[in-house]
This record gives structure tokens, sequence and C-alpha cells, in this order.
């Protein structure tokens, strides 16, 4: 299996996270790929809790399925950091969640989701949360 056929997902500890992980896990498997799990945190480095907590987190949502778990920081921007994250990993996919927001809370907050649909090179699946 190369890197080329995984499926990306962009974890948040959020119920829409938790979906989006589970929706990749989904794809990954349906498209024989390896799910590589991408997140990215609000600061300057990244430490090595941010990475064990990532994973334990994964752990509890996906248990017993093997995944790669990057953790990396966004630099103020973490549409961007994640669409660089896709390009690092060669993902051919990415599954991110989102969460219903009106038209005028998306035109003032802007929206992550919006910038990574519009951005990334690769196919987004954006799920919502049961």
């Amino acid at each position: 299996m190369s890197v080329a056929s995984a499926v990306a997902v962009a974890m948040s500890n959020t119920p829409e996270g938790q979906e989006a992980l589970r929706r990749g896990a989904a794809e990954a498997e349906l498209r024989q790929a390896q799910l590589i799990v991408l997140s990215v945190v609000d600061r300057d480095s990244v430490s090595a809790d941010d990475v064990s907590s990532a994973q334990a987190e994964v752990e509890r949502t996906l248990p017993g399925i093997a995944t790669t778990v990057r953790v990396e920081p966004d630099g103020g921007d973490p549409a961007g950091a994640l669409v660089d994250l896709v390009a690092d990993v060669g993902a051919g996919m990415v599954v991110i969640g989102s969460k219903r927001r009106s038209a005028v809370g998306k035109f003032l907050m802007g929206s992550t989701v919006q910038r990574v649909l519009l951005d990334c090179p690769v196919p987004v699946l954006v799920v919502k949360a049961p």
C-alpha cells in the first residue's frame, strides 16, 4: 500500500471530528488505503503531549485500526496548515468534520472548512455529526 493511496482525516476533539475519524476509517477501508490522521494545533511548537493526546483520541474512536498521526502547529492559519499537511503526506482524499453555521456566521467568522474545500488539491469529504 503506497502513501499516495492514503486517506487523510482532519482530527478535532469535537463530535464532528469524531465523525470525520469514523468516516475516514470507512473510506480508507473501502479504498484499501492507509489512514493518516492530521491534527493542527494552535501554537508555535508541537510537544510530545500533543502527539500522544492525539494518538490516544484516535485509539478511543477507532480501536484496533492502524493509523499514522501527525500533529503540527498552525502558525495562525489552520486551513493552510491542513492543506500543507495533506500535500506533505501525499493523500488522495481528505475527510473533515463541520458543524452547521448560518450564512452570516460563516461570513463573520470565516470558515476553515470552506478554505480547505477551496484550497485543497485533492477531493474533500465534509461530514457532520449525527
